[in-house]
């Protein structure tokens, strides 16, 4: 089984990618250097976690439109 992200983590993520859609990609360090300079989070690990959970959703996003 893979970890569980809490559902403030996801919901962050996602009111990002709908607020600045064109802000993020499928590259884990342009994301976190996005996060870093919005200065949304004092924590490195929250904002990682939400830098690596855009990449997932951005992801499933493409795989989608594919196919």
């Amino acid at each position: 089984m893979g970890k569980v992200r809490p559902a403030y983590i996801k919901r962050t993520a996602r009111k990002l990618i709908e607020t600045y859609p064109e802000a993020f990609t499928t590259d884990f360090e342009h994301n976190k250097a996005v996060l870093k300079e919005m200065g949304l989070f004092e924590s490195k690990r929250v904002r990682n976690r939400v830098a690596g959970y855009i990449v997932r959703l951005l992801k499933r996003k493409e795989k989608e439109k594919m196919g």
